[in-house]
């Protein structure tokens, strides 16, 4: 008995130390706060709050955890306490990554961590985290501390007193806890209870889901005549007899909160200038809360499945304003300044036959790259290279063409360009602004944020000056809206995360309109089809399977529409019923301002916890089953790689466990011992996957030119070309096999394709000058060989080579 009770007392002390740690992580977060001034807090309230869902977690792991502890022990003496250290570390080093997370995106990560690769997630986290060595010392902080206040704390003596003294603290947390519910708030929340909280209710409402209720009769329940949504943009338009181009911007980051005389108003002259001439939806809402949701929304009205359309790893048959609109002749193009693999937009837009896809890899050195200066992080290009990079696209492409833009400068580590001169910017509005909407120091706590959205303004304004010198100009409909409200600035409510503007601008517009009406993403494509089908021949197919009904452009404030929202991948916990938000079971009501207050109306309740709930089985459904649209119908499917029965056990024997990279050097591995089909399978896996990945596209040529199968080695080498046309080594593998194949006259064209790209590099020079030589052109063999040696004089190669020559 005597060791149960000094057993017992280990572990309550052990606890006990982890309390007081959890309470120190939040001290940390809640003066970081304070000086950052990023959000208002009440410095008593929130360490109050925090502490009792902290005292209520530690509960929760002191009853889940003693039985191990007790059990280890009665193996083997002190096992059992060493386990605990070793979890409760980890406990803590799991609060405080939390706690980071939450303090750079003021959000607490939750089930949106099963939504994303490990790539995805190191991008992510390196965007706007620096990787100093004080930021990994940083974690070892609060696991010493763990251990230091243990070692002190078995000099305490427990007496009765105390424990009596600790169960009334733990009957009155529990009590308060479940009476108050402003205590379980998100953010104050302990952390990893919020974490594990919301991957438990995640998992939960999968499970509860019913996709068997579908019959024969019912097979596809979004399909519906193309001729339901009804034309309500053609009235406010003036009709050319050429097919209009469609330009659609997705602003990355862009709430309503930042325009239009809003709360953070005052940095976007050129968007609010943009207001009294279009159609101006204030009251619109993306369907999800972070960019993986905007261009399946926007661009296809699709719904989310589990973690959003993009991550559906089969990809149901669908149809698109990109498919479309390429079936009646639209050249269809897409431009982004990121690497296109990022939340599997390449899978996407490849599915969907879009003709150009302009991302990271498309950019010359002309371009500058925006880097994280505190840690090199790039995300890629921003907002004015996009642009230009786009208007240079343009004139290679005929009429009519769509376009869509994704810009990402909104968006952490909020990094770009010419920043300074942006920064004095914001200090110029700042000290002359008279009608500020938000207190000063909310904007200089968040200058960078404010510099990038001023810039992104800007860049969206050269942009568009400079497409009105173009002849299209006056036969083009430009769309734009963001993608989702940015998150790293304190949010108001649950709702104006989604609170994005629409406009629809063109010259073509007989009269502007701001709309007050609620509409989404989902609207856009059906209404956008709907207009170009009644005015201007395009040939919609007999049945679409859109999610959206259509926009609404009634001026007056109203909702006819339900609209599921999509916090972050997985979270599908929102939805607008009426004038009504649905938040994790609470009912809010919106007014006309777009603000939400909490009401009790348990019909509400009930009428939205329904059609939310038929929603979220029709989602389930249409997504795991393939049944949104018939693939019978679908007439721009990409699907390049199929895979027999056979196939599919042998990948999965080679690369379970493993992620692309390392099947990469599997696949590498199998071509250099000659394993040539093997190899050529795992590319082809890794390419159904990833398409845009150029390094296995050119082992997977490699390996057919080494079998002198040089036509299709040829194919994959100019699918290579096209999607990396600056990587230099995609020109020594094309040389090599022209060389290999005697088509040494074909070397010349991808010769002269790396220099005018600017791919400087002595090693494709070599393999011209050798393709020369071999065509009997030795005086061009001569003129390369000698510009190398004046870099390189000292090559034993190219000197070899040189003195070879005749």
């Amino acid at each position: 008995m005597k060791i149960f009770r000094n057993n017992s007392r280990t572990y309550l002390l052990l606890n006990l130390s982890l309390l007081l740690v959890f309470c120190c992580i939040s001290l940390y977060e809640i003066i970081t706060t304070i000086i950052n001034g990023k959000e208002s807090i009440n410095f008593f309230t929130a360490f109050s709050f925090k502490f009792i869902n902290h005292f209520f977690t530690v509960l929760l792991i002191f009853t889940f955890f003693f039985p191990f502890y007790y059990l280890l022990n009665k193996v083997k003496k002190k096992l059992g306490k060493f386990f605990i250290i070793f979890i409760f570390i980890l406990l803590v080093l799991i609060e405080y990554s939390l706690t980071k997370y939450s303090l750079t995106t003021l959000l607490n990560l939750g089930a949106d961590l099963l939504g994303y690769s490990f790539d995805d997630i190191v991008l992510t986290v390196s965007s706007s985290e620096s990787t100093s060595l004080l930021y990994y010392l940083a974690f070892l902080l609060f696991p010493l501390l763990f251990v230091i206040v243990h070692f002190l704390s078995k000099k305490v003596m427990l007496k009765r007193k105390y424990l009596i003294v600790l169960l009334a603290i733990s009957f009155i947390v529990i009590c308060v806890k479940f009476i108050f519910s402003n205590i379980s708030e998100s953010n104050f929340q302990n952390k990893t209870y919020y974490f594990l909280e919301d991957v438990i209710k995640f998992k939960i409402n999968k499970a509860n889901l019913k996709t068997d209720k579908f019959k024969d009769d019912n097979e596809y329940p979004l399909l519906k005549p193309s001729d339901v949504t009804k034309d309500v943009l053609g009235p406010y338009f003036n009709h050319s007899k050429q097919k209009p181009n469609i330009v659609l911007i997705i602003v990355e980051g862009l709430g309503t909160e930042f325009i239009d005389g809003n709360n953070y108003s005052g940095f976007t002259p050129y968007l609010d200038s943009l207001i009294p001439k279009s159609l101006y939806w204030q009251n619109f809402v993306s369907n999800a809360g972070r960019t993986f949701g905007a261009l399946p929304s926007i661009t296809g009205s699709l719904p989310f499945g589990e973690n959003g359309f993009l991550e559906i790893p089969k990809t149901p048959a669908h149809i698109s304003l990109f498919s479309v609109l390429k079936d009646n002749n639209y050249t269809t193009s897409f431009y982004g300044g990121d690497k296109s693999s990022f939340d599997k937009k390449i899978n996407y837009l490849e599915y969907n036959g879009v003709d150009n896809v302009i991302d990271e890899k498309k950019y010359d050195s002309s371009y500058p790259k925006s880097v994280n200066e505190s840690n090199g992080f790039s995300w890629g290009y921003s907002d004015n290279e996009i642009f230009e990079k786009a208007l240079t696209v343009f004139d290679d492409l005929k009429l009519p063409r769509l376009d869509v833009i994704a810009t990402q400068t909104i968006h952490e580590p909020f990094t770009f360009p010419i920043k300074d001169i942006y920064l004095t910017k914001v200090d110029s509005i700042l000290n002359n602004a008279k009608n500020l909407k938000s207190d000063k120091n909310d904007f200089l706590v968040n200058k960078d944020i404010f510099a990038s959205i001023l810039y992104a303004d800007n860049s969206l304004k050269k942009f568009m000056e400079t497409y009105k010198k173009r002849k299209e100009y006056s036969n083009t409909v430009f769309i734009i809206t963001g993608d989702h409200r940015l998150i790293p600035i304190s949010q108001k409510d649950k709702l104006c995360r989604f609170n994005v503007p629409l406009y629809i601008f063109s010259p073509m517009l007989k009269r502007a309109s701001r709309i007050k009406s609620i509409s989404s993403h989902f609207d856009v494509t059906p209404s956008l089809l709907s207009f170009l089908s009644n005015n201007y021949n395009v040939q919609l197919p007999e049945k679409t399977a859109f999610v959206g009904k259509g926009l609404d452009t009634v001026t007056t404030f109203r909702n006819i529409k339900n609209i599921p929202l999509m916090r972050y991948k997985g979270g599908l916990n929102d939805f607008l019923y009426k004038e009504y938000l649905y938040s994790d079971g609470t009912i809010f009501e919106i007014n006309e301002d777009f603000n939400i207050y909490k009401v009790s109306n348990n019909n509400v309740l009930e009428e939205a916890t329904k059609a939310f709930n038929k929603f979220k089985n029709i989602n389930a459904y249409v997504t795991e089953k393939d049944k949104i649209y018939p693939k019978e119908f679908v007439k721009s499917v990409v699907g390049k790689y199929k895979f027999t029965e056979e196939e599919l056990k042998q990948i999965s024997s080679l690369t379970k466990g493993l992620s692309l990279n390392e099947i990469f050097n599997v696949a590498r591995e199998n071509a250099f011992n000659d394993k040539r089909e093997i190899a050529r399978l795992l590319c082809n896996y890794i390419l159904s996957t990833e398409p845009n990945y150029v390094d296995v596209i050119l082992l997977k040529a490699r390996t057919l030119g080494w079998e002198r199968k040089y036509e299709d080695a040829e194919k994959s080498l100019l699918n290579a070309l096209k999607r990396a046309p600056y990587y230099y080594d995609v020109y020594l593998a094309s040389l090599d096999m022209y060389w290999w194949s005697s088509q040494n006259e074909k070397a010349i064209k991808i010769y002269e394709k790396a220099k005018k790209n600017k791919v400087d590099n002595d090693e494709i020079a070599f393999k011209m000058a050798r393709a020369y030589e071999s065509m009997g052109k030795i005086e061009s063999a001569h003129k390369i060989i000698d510009s190398i040696l004046k870099k390189q004089p000292k090559n034993v190669d190219f000197i070899k080579f040189k003195n070879a020559l005749k």
